[in-house]
């Protein structure tokens, strides 16, 4: 097979740039649609089931986009037809799910917002499997780490633009925050429309500015391997199957915080338990600030990973990260202000830049170049499996097992990540062994 030429930063950031709008509408739906469908009437033990559609259609969705775009040559490329299509879903369904009460003679705004929760998670992972695939199809395997931290950069970047965007119309510009009961605020509505235009900038940006190797640079793969070593390429690589566990923990704890943040903050620190009261929408927007707090770390942390691995591996790299997530989630118990939320949410972001970076990273030198879409979108399930096991059980854990207390399911996000963290070590990283063997 042809050597991959390394490239530069720029050439790096460029390609991964889109994600940048990506994770902008990302952070919006993150933050925000608890508190929009908690407005919308959805009962706090259900609210876990309306996010159960984002991981359902992404282990749907992402497989299917990895083979097709590994199958896909055009004019405008491999990966890059599927930023375009995704890109304009998911404004679509930005601009329409806050605006679900206008469509309330037709369904309940309640099932129009979780329809357009999917549809947004759906199309969000059209754009976001080939950007991974892009990343391992352009790079050689010594630039991995730096490009999916690269990732990393742009989708902190983004997340914080995003979480704090609602924050800053209200207090700074002067976009109301109230609304009559079920109506979703001015400044969370009119954030909604910003990231829809972010999202299809950025994709725009990445489309124009990026190139993608023809069909022809892979075509030596298959006349130096033949056949037969080419269809073993098909079998499921030992480190991804490794992966799932420590994938399972972090995931499950993430999407704990994402459904629980809010209503936690809200009861515990505010003392809000009416979604429609103004201290309730107070918090809600108090969380988008954490939120971004801890996305803002994780694009600061991310091309510091790089190095960081170089010098301890990475797989002792994930794991620290992963334990001071996890201990940041347990402090919840003992921070005594709203406020001093903000420094758990340091240790919070730097779990989240190593879970979006290394495990991307550990995988991608074994997975065969002319598959990688497929690969990336099978491993996809690693996210939303756990993510669907927490949609459908922690719900009656909060109710059976936390007495109603959604702070009690915060802390066990913190324990689940540590054993992600002490599950780390199980894996067989090609990269950290032929290190420890130059030692």
């Amino acid at each position: 097979m042809r050597t991959k030429p390394k490239l530069s930063f720029w050439q790096i950031f460029n390609m991964s740039f889109g994600f940048l709008g990506i994770q902008f509408g990302f952070a919006l739906q993150n933050a925000n649609a608890s508190g929009i469908l908690l407005t919308f009437g959805a009962d706090l033990h259900h609210l876990s089931w309306f996010w159960l559609v984002a991981p359902i259609t992404g282990m749907i969705v992402q497989p299917i986009i990895g083979a097709w775009s590994d199958r896909t040559w055009n004019r405008f490329g491999r990966r890059r037809p599927f930023f375009l299509v995704g890109a304009g879903l998911t404004a679509t369904a930005l601009i329409l799910m806050p605006n679900a009460p206008h469509f309330a003679g037709i369904f309940s705004p309640m099932l129009i917002g979780g329809g357009m929760l999917m549809i947004m998670d759906a199309s969000i992972n059209i754009s976001m499997e080939p950007f991974r695939a892009l990343v391992a199809d352009k790079l050689p395997d010594e630039q991995h780490t730096l490009g999916f931290s690269t990732q990393t950069l742009l989708i902190g970047i983004g997340a914080v633009a995003g979480s704090w965007l609602p924050y800053i119309l209200h207090n700074w510009f002067g976009f109301a925050q109230s609304a009559d009961d079920g109506i979703v605020g001015a400044n969370v509505l009119w954030s909604f429309y910003i990231g829809a235009m972010v999202l299809i900038a950025s994709i725009l940006w990445t489309v124009k500015s990026t190139k993608e190797y023809p069909p022809e640079f892979y075509e030596e793969e298959i006349k130096e391997e033949g056949a037969e070593a080419h269809k073993e390429k098909f079998r499921i690589p030992k480190v991804m199957i490794q992966l799932l566990v420590v994938q399972f923990f972090s995931w499950f704890a993430l999407f704990s915080m994402w459904v629980y943040t809010t209503p936690a903050v809200a009861q515990h620190f505010f003392g809000a338990t009416d979604p429609n009261s103004d201290l309730f929408k107070e918090a809600q927007s108090w969380v988008g600030i954490l939120f971004g707090v801890y996305n803002g770390v994780s694009a600061i942390i991310a091309l510091t990973l790089p190095l960081i691995a170089k010098r301890i591996g990475r797989r002792a790299t994930h794991s620290l990260a992963l334990t001071l997530g996890g201990i940041s989630f347990i402090s919840f118990l003992i921070i005594p202000t709203a406020e001093l939320l903000i420094i758990p949410m340091v240790g919070i972001g730097i779990a989240w830049g190593s879970i979006l970076a290394m495990p991307y990273a550990m995988l991608a030198n074994s997975i065969p170049p002319r598959q990688m879409g497929v690969f990336m979108g099978i491993f996809n399930m690693s996210i939303t499996i756990p993510q669907i096991v927490s949609g459908i059980f922690s719900g009656m854990i909060l109710k059976y097992f936390f007495n109603d207390d959604p702070m009690k399911s915060i802390i066990m996000a913190g324990v689940l990540m540590i054993l992600g963290a002490l599950s780390t070590f199980f894996v067989s990283d090609k990269l950290d062994l032929k290190h420890k063997k130059q030692a």
